[in-house]
């Protein structure tokens, strides 16, 4: 007959939930104050090669709405790494209240063995219908240990997002100096200091280093990197890159890349970057996807332009890119 969905049963939380936590950290802004908790339990049901998670409640969540003093609540989850093919499921929007009942099961096709390679990240989302979502928390499960025998409703506390960053100082020099006027060429000058909280991308203590490309120009020529620095998730570099020969003109059709990777034997994980450049969303007329540089990146970019020389710095929030072409 047809597999059954088990009956879940309901459990008060012992010992410290926070150690069946893994230590992976994304790349999120902190909209809001991250309060209270959720319950939830994970199931595999071998017949049905599906995994699947019965979220069944939160409580205590923070006000995402201040204006009204409410949020309307839903729970995302979705698999790591594999979040791309496995797709991520969510529950229904309940709307103006901070202790949303769900009961709702999210289902997951996949075999136990690669089941036990992923994360379950669980996260909760205020529903905004006119602008961005608001991250309200999450809770990361290792599958690698968890006991699938165990089908008992546990209740975590919902962890903040670690912002990762790079600590970056740049500035412009013309070959006698000074600050660049309109005619002569001159040097771009990026000095990578830092990076902070990384995360674990491989399940393992990361190798991380720092790629560095002026686009639109994606040759080998342009590319420049950072020596790794083995096994850490807050390394200093403390490495600059020079490229020479740009005129005022470049740079208002030009964007700096600075991706971070953790250095594998068969191939690089991205890990996230930073693009520096004047946002316009063009190149010498074209439209290009990666001139799509943040406020917080334009205005660095901009200070360094009128800082006539002399070296300006801030430390820029990593974040996902879609990659130009030929990188």
């Amino acid at each position: 007959g047809a597999a059954q969905t088990p009956t879940y049963r309901r459990c008060a939380v012992t010992g410290n939930p926070q150690q069946q936590l893994s230590s992976r950290s994304s790349i999120y802004p902190l909209d809001t104050e991250v309060q209270g908790s959720i319950q939830f339990a994970v199931n595999y049901i071998q017949k049905l090669e599906e995994f699947q998670v019965f979220v069944v409640n939160c409580r205590g969540l923070a006000i995402a709405e201040t204006k009204k003093n409410l949020s309307d609540p839903y729970v995302k989850c979705y698999l790591a790494p594999d979040k791309t093919r496995l797709g991520k499921k969510k529950t229904t929007v309940k709307k103006r209240t901070l202790n949303p009942t769900y009961n709702e099961v999210l289902k997951f096709k996949i075999p136990l063995e690669e089941l036990k390679k992923q994360t379950l990240i669980v996260s909760v989302w205020h529903n905004d219908l006119f602008g961005r979502n608001s991250f309200l928390g999450d809770v990361d499960l290792n599958l690698s240990e968890w006991d699938f025998k165990n089908a008992e409703i546990n209740e975590y506390k919902l962890k903040a997002k670690v912002i990762i960053s790079v600590h970056i100082q740049c500035k412009l020099v013309s070959s006698i100096g000074k600050g660049i006027s309109t005619t002569e060429a001159g040097e771009l000058l990026i000095w990578v200091k830092d990076c902070k909280d990384l995360p674990q991308v491989r399940r393992v203590i990361i190798n991380p280093f720092v790629k560095c490309t002026v686009l639109p120009d994606t040759s080998r020529k342009s590319q420049q990197k950072t020596r790794v620095v083995k096994r850490t998730a807050n390394p200093l570099f403390n490495h600059t890159m020079v490229y020479d020969g740009f005129q005022s003109e470049d740079l208002r059709q030009a964007c700096v890349e600075i991706t971070v990777w953790d250095r594998d034997r068969l191939h690089n994980h991205f890990i996230g970057g930073v693009r520096l450049g004047p946002g316009t969303g063009k190149s010498y007329g074209v439209d290009v996807a990666w001139m799509d540089s943040t406020t917080t990146e334009v205005n660095l970019w901009n200070k360094m332009l009128h800082s006539n020389g002399e070296w300006v710095e801030d430390v820029l929030p990593l974040r996902m890119l879609v990659m130009a072409k030929g990188l």
